[in-house]
C-alpha cells in the first residue's frame, strides 16, 4: 500500500514553514539587527520596516520556489524537493558541529557594525526614516540567508505537501513572531540562544521534510 499523504496541505505548510522560520531566525543577523535598532529607536517603526522587509523576501523566495517548481517535469518534482530537503537538512546539521560558544555573539557584532555603518549614512531623521533603516537593513541581510533557502525550499515541494497559502500565512507568522520577540524581548533572548542548538533543530526538521517528499514519490511510483 502507498504511504499516506498529509490529508491537509494548507495545514501541514503553515505549522512546517512557522517551525523552519522560528527556528531559523531566532538568533539570526537580522534579529539582533531589529534587537539593536528597537533599543535606539521606537519598537513599533522598527517592527513596521523589519516586517516589511521579511514579508518582500519571503513573497521573492516563495516566487522563485514555484517557479522552479513549475520548470521542472511534475513526474521529478517530489524527487528534486526530496533530495533538496535532505540536502539542506544535512548541510545545517554538519554546519552546527562547526559552531561554537560565540556564535551567536557574532551574529550580534556583525549585525552591530551593519547598523552602525546604516546610521553614520542616515542623513534624515524621523518615523519614516526610522522605518527605511530598518527595512533596508534587513531586507540586504536576508538576501542569502538560510531563511531564504529554506522558503525557496519549502515552495518546492509538491501541491499535496505543502499548499502555497499555507506557506504563505505560516512564513509570515514565523517572521511576525521572531520579530516581535526582537523588538520586546531580543535583550533577554539575545543571550540566551544557542546557535548550535537550532542549527540542529532546523537540520533534523529539514530531513523530516525529505522524508515526507521522499515518502510521496514513493507512492506516486507505487500508484502508477
Amino acid at each position: 500500500m502507498a504511504p499516506p499523504l498529509p490529508s491537509d496541505p494548507g495545514l501541514a505548510a503553515f505549522g512546517s514553514s512557522l517551525t523552519a522560520i522560528t527556528l531559523a531566525e531566532l538568533g539570526d543577523k537580522t534579529f539582533f539587527m531589529a534587537l539593536i535598532l528597537a533599543v535606539r529607536h521606537s519598537a513599533r517603526l522598527v517592527f513596521v520596516g523589519a516586517f516589511a522587509a521579511l514579508a518582500a523576501v519571503t513573497l521573492l523566495s516563495l516566487g522563485v520556489g514555484y517557479g522552479l517548481r513549475e520548470l521542472l517535469p511534475q513526474s521529478l518534482v517530489p524527487w528534486i524537493a526530496a533530495v533538496l530537503f535532505l540536502g539542506f537538512g544535512l548541510k545545517l546539521l554538519v554546519d552546527a558541529q562547526g559552531l561554537g560558544a560565540g556564535a551567536a555573539k557574532e551574529e550580534a557584532d556583525e549585525a552591530e557594525e551593519a547598523v552602525n555603518a546604516a546610521e553614520q549614512a542616515q542623513k534624515q531623521s524621523g518615523p519614516w526614516a526610522v522605518i527605511w533603516e530598518a527595512f533596508a537593513l534587513v531586507f540586504v541581510a536576508e538576501l542569502g540567508d538560510r531563511t531564504q533557502f529554506a522558503t525557496i525550499l519549502l515552495a518546492t515541494a509538491p501541491a499535496q505537501v505543502f499548499s502555497f497559502a499555507g506557506l504563505l500565512a505560516g512564513t509570515l507568522a514565523g517572521h511576525a513572531l521572531v520579530t516581535w520577540l526582537a523588538v520586546g524581548a531580543g535583550k533577554w533572548i539575545g543571550g540566551r540562544v544557542n546557535e548550535q542548538l537550532l542549527y540542529r533543530l532546523s537540520g533534523g526538521l529539514f530531513v523530516a521534510f525529505g522524508l515526507v517528499s521522499l515518502l510521496q514519490a514513493l507512492a506516486s511510483v507505487a500508484g502508477r
